[in-house]
């Protein structure tokens, strides 16, 4: 995989659309906006993810002359606007938030200043990476925040929807919090830790089940996880591989991770009884690892249970975020350069439903956080040329109810601006870092939110507001086309 060619990775009406602002001889510098409206999963958040990737497509973006021919050969685009194309590159800049950062409903998450036959073109791919691999980071961190603290390891390539969902969902899972992924090839790619046990087919292809233990142990005798439910959990599984582990022992094989895997069954009642076989034999510090179709839901119930799994693997309810297949990104035209007033001019999609109603303008997000604790109070979205000052008074406000209003008064609060420039004129000037310092990072963003936003069921909402210059340029615009 690594760096791709990407380029043809969009829909058709937005080289179609290129073609017409070519044709019109059209291309104003223009700002477009990735944003999503609602946090998936019920979420109290969500985990902005895939920049990396992104940054790759726009480094690679260029028409091959078979990407050329090809789009010669629907017979919809004139010669001159693909020689045109034969010569593209993207131009612009490009701001975002770090990858790994929590993140909010309507809020930038990226955005794009360019020309707008160069910021259409991008819309597409942008948003197919963003969407998929921040609903999967987003998916992960509630699993691990329902483990409380306990591993979780992906492995959901086999039920991923294709190659890439499974390679970038399992980096994305990791910076969420996954200490692990059982796909090779994005281990590979990024060096993260790759992990996995047996199959029952590897129990079933020999004469018994102590004899597929023992030959197991034997070749992976220091991370030996032996899956006991083939057969009978109680009655045969952990008992075979309770001999095996004393036959280990008493050899004096370093057993520096080993513990046995349930598959099936009622876990909580199977772990609870299997812990105590195994303590009862001085296997104190085995691990019981669990899967069998889990989610955050699952994994909630059974901690509260009291199963006494110490690690998880969660694959298909992961991999797919089962229980919201889509993030639901969207990519918005923002303002328009004005060559007469020398600046951004802003536009604003009006609808009958107020949130579909864009916020207008050249934006950026400022983040307020308590001074005491770190938590995050709010997130304020500001005119790209606006700052704070934390020394003085802030009053902040809900945008729908503004009579909801907190004044923050100075020193009780500190401010964070969270974009960042990742490309200037076409130039990144911005290195990713690698995925185990994003996954350090995102956990630190996580450790801003406070526990009821993270709650599973029904989280508290951390507030996005405008600030007044922004919120007084909506307002004028949504008054001004209210008198057509």
């Amino acid at each position: 995989m690594g760096e791709r060619n990407l380029t043809l990775l969009t829909d058709l009406y937005e080289l179609t659309m290129m073609q017409g602002y070519f044709k019109s001889n059209s291309n104003e510098t223009v700002v477009f906006d990735v944003f999503y409206r609602k946090n998936p999963s019920d979420s109290g958040y969500a985990i902005f993810c895939g920049l990396e990737q992104a940054i790759d497509y726009i480094k690679n973006l260029n028409f091959s002359y078979d990407d050329i021919e090809y789009l010669r050969s629907l017979e919809i685009f004139g010669e001159d606007f693909l020689d045109y194309l034969s010569s593209f590159h993207f131009s612009g800049d490009i701001y975002a938030m770090p990858e790994g950062s929590v993140v909010f409903p309507r809020e930038p998450l990226i955005k794009v200043i360019a020309p707008i036959m160069e910021a259409q073109l991008v819309e597409t791919a942008l948003l197919n990476i963003v969407n998929h691999q921040s609903l999967i980071a987003t998916k992960a961190s509630r699993i691990c925040y329902a483990a409380r603290g306990e591993a979780i390891m992906e492995f959901g390539l086999r039920r991923a929807q294709g190659p890439d969902a499974g390679i970038y969902g399992a980096r994305a899972a990791v910076i969420g919090g996954c200490t692990g992924t059982s796909c090779v090839l994005t281990g590979k790619m990024w060096n993260i830790p790759v992990k996995g046990t047996h199959a029952h087919s590897w129990i079933m292809s020999f004469k018994d089940e102590y004899t597929a233990f023992k030959t197991y142990a034997e070749l992976y005798p220091t991370a030996c996880i032996l899956l006991v439910d083939t057969y009978d959990t109680l009655k045969s599984g952990v008992p075979n591989a309770i001999k095996v582990f004393s036959e280990m022992r008493d050899n004096g094989v370093n057993m520096s991770y080993y513990g046995i895997r349930l598959d099936s069954g009622d876990l909580a009642y199977l772990s609870k009884e299997a812990r105590k076989l195994l303590d009862a034999a001085g296997f104190v510090d085995a691990v019981i690892s669990a899967s069998s179709d889990l989610d955050e839901y699952l994994i909630d119930s059974l901690k509260t249970q009291g199963a006494t799994i110490t690690s998880w693997g969660v694959g298909t309810n992961l991999i797919t975020s089962k229980d919201c297949p889509s993030f639901g990104g969207v990519y918005k035209l923002a303002a328009m350069w004005d060559k007469e007033s020398n600046t951004f001019l802003p536009k604003i999609k009006l609808s009958e439903n107020s949130e579909k109603i864009t916020n207008p303008g050249n934006k950026t997000v400022f983040r307020i956080y308590d001074v005491v604790s770190g938590k995050i109070k709010a997130d304020l979205i500001a005119l790209a040329d606006e700052t704070f000052d934390e020394g003085k008074d802030l009053m902040i406000f809900d945008p729908i109810e503004t009579w909801k209003k907190t004044l923050l008064t100075a020193g009780t609060y500190t401010i964070r601006e969270m974009m960042i420039p990742i490309f200037h004129n076409g130039i990144c000037v911005y290195d990713s870092p690698d995925v185990a310092t994003i996954k350090e990072y995102c956990a630190r963003e996580l450790s801003t939110l406070w526990d009821e936003t993270r709650r599973l069921v029904n989280p508290h909402k951390v507030h996005v507001d405008l600030s007044d210059a922004l919120y007084d340029t909506k307002k004028k615009l949504l008054d001004n086309h209210g008198k057509h």
